[in-house]
């Protein structure tokens, strides 16, 4: 049995590799070279892993609910709601056995902070910055999805802080999105900050940009037991109850997120009962994120443009 890879791009080719790492068949195909005629004539597939622009994904999740095949879908599910409610409906059932892309859970330090108690955080701010022009070897950030109005721009991008917001703290909802937009790129933005409200008075942002020339991502979460900042590039949470601040370093190395997103996903296809890491992003499991992330792609006021050379 196989396990198809749709999307050539760095990132299909990435979980290509890791898929194979793990002792699986995999076939990789660009969307260029898709087929569904030739695919739905397939008896040989495990499962389908979606690695294509946010665009054509609903195309894809309807394949694999017609063929049984579950899925692992890129993040995010969609830019609006609406999209999200049309993917849900098509998976049905086959939701219990797929997953969502959000391999920043598997972060060891999110994995800390999932394990203790945050019962006393008030306040929170989550960051993530890059130069869009240094994201990959030869990209091209004009030629990519991410320029394009629809499913582009650096919320959805960059929306693994909103989504560990939303898993870290259920509660929380959007109350406003101020965006940095581009002279040249008419709706998407390269800068946004949502503000976020929960319950028990808890208020925070989410920051996430294409512009920082230094890479940064990192978090601070204000509680009445102490002061956790989190730097997620060293790996490692500093703790300040009054008394001096603790660091705690973890090792890590980034694929193994990914690593360990995929064995989650191969013991589902195997059993949708299968015990699953904390946060584990099972796609059954991730509607409220993926709604939240829909909202926040839907309030984004512009407040200007970035000077930003291409």
């Amino acid at each position: 049995m196989v396990i198809l890879v749709i999307g050539a791009g760095s990132i299909g080719r990435r979980h290509a590799d890791n898929l194979t790492a793990l002792g699986e068949v995999t076939e990789l195909i660009s969307w260029r070279s898709y087929d569904r005629a030739a695919l739905e004539k397939r008896n040989d597939v495990k499962g389908l892993v979606i690695a294509t622009a946010t665009q054509v994904r609903l195309e894809l999740v309807t394949l694999c609910a017609a063929k049984g095949w579950p899925f692992y879908v890129e993040k995010p599910l969609h830019w609006t709601a609406a999209g999200v409610a049309e993917i849900y409906d098509a998976a049905g059932d086959l939701a219990k056995r797929s997953m969502l892309g959000f391999m920043a859970r598997y972060h060891p330090v999110v994995q800390a902070l999932a394990a203790g108690d945050l019962s006393d955080v008030y306040g929170f701010s989550f960051e993530i910055g890059h130069d869009v022009r240094q994201w990959r070897q030869n990209w091209s950030f004009p030629d990519s999805y991410a320029a394009k109005p629809d499913g582009g721009g650096v919320l959805l991008d960059l929306c693994h802080e909103l989504d560990l917001a939303k898993a870290l703290f259920p509660d929380l909802a959007v109350q406003s999105v101020a965006s940095v937009g581009h002279a040249d790129f008419d709706g998407v933005d390269f800068a946004s900050r949502i503000a976020l409200t929960g319950g028990a008075g808890r208020t925070g942002t989410v920051a996430m940009d294409y512009l920082s020339p230094v890479s940064l991502r990192r978090s601070e979460l204000s509680g009445g037991r102490g002061l956790r900042k989190l730097d997620m590039l060293a790996a490692k949470i500093t703790r300040d109850d009054g008394n001096g601040p603790e660091t705690k370093s973890f090792p890590f190395e980034r694929n193994d997120m990914f690593r360990a997103i995929t064995r989650d996903w191969l013991a589902l296809i195997e059993d949708e009962s299968a015990t699953l890491a904390p946060l584990a992003p099972r796609l059954s499991d991730m509607r409220s994120s993926s709604d939240l992330i829909a909202d926040a792609s839907g309030k984004r006021v512009f407040f200007g443009t970035a000077e930003m050379e291409f």
